[in-house]
């Protein structure tokens, strides 16, 4: 069958190799404007956008099996986007040091008009962190195309204290989770289509 992530995360499509060979899945980036009703609590809205990705992909490939993610940084009731600038990456740091804040993953299955959903959250705890060290981060590349603006799968991580949850769902995927979700979703019964199974290839033996 056919299989897409809906994303247009670099770092998403390694962890999508954690679950499937390269060749058994596609990416095909979602271009939706990412915006959420009013109301809806900021718990909820990595799981909104998530299914706004994946069902915006899903109407031109109606038999494909479409997979959407969104990862949001949550401090104190606060979704901490990409940073926009020096400044806001500082001030993005500053709230964090030393203190908990929440990543919440997103997912969203869609197949044959039907979808699932559902999120994942992990909790992150931050040492102090000193204003040179502030200057030193924010100086690099790093924060600016990553939510709360830090990246725990690379320097960010010098700033973690400890995490309670999936570190992969911080990275931007609950990889054993989402990989449970989809063998649960598939094996129900979708009119006219037999039961599919998708399964990551056994690695050939070393010689």
């Amino acid at each position: 069958m056919d299989l897409i992530l809906a994303s247009k995360s670099p770092r998403r499509k390694q962890l999508m190799e954690m679950i499937y060979n390269k060749d058994q899945f596609r990416v095909i980036k979602s271009d939706i404007r990412e915006l959420v009703p009013r109301d809806l609590a900021v718990e909820q809205c990595p799981e909104y956008l998530a299914k706004e990705k994946a069902e915006s992909i899903a109407k031109g490939y109606s038999k494909a099996l479409v997979i959407g993610c969104d990862t949001s940084v949550i401090m104190e009731g606060k979704i901490l986007n990409k940073p926009r600038s020096t400044s806001d990456a500082r001030e993005m740091m500053e709230m964090l040091s030393g203190k908990t804040h929440y990543v919440v993953t997103g997912c969203a299955l869609c197949y044959l008009g039907q979808t699932h959903t559902f999120s994942e959250t992990t909790e992150v705890e931050f040492y102090e962190i000193t204003p040179d060290e502030i200057e030193e981060y924010i100086a690099t590349t790093e924060p600016y195309d990553k939510a709360g603006g830090y990246g725990i799968q690379s320097i960010g991580a010098l700033f973690v204290k400890r995490i309670s949850g999936d570190y992969y769902n911080v990275v931007g995927m609950p990889i054993a989770r989402l990989k449970r979700e989809i063998d649960t979703f598939l094996d129900q019964d979708f009119p006219g289509e037999e039961q599919i199974i998708i399964k990551r290839d056994k690695p050939k033996a070393k010689i």
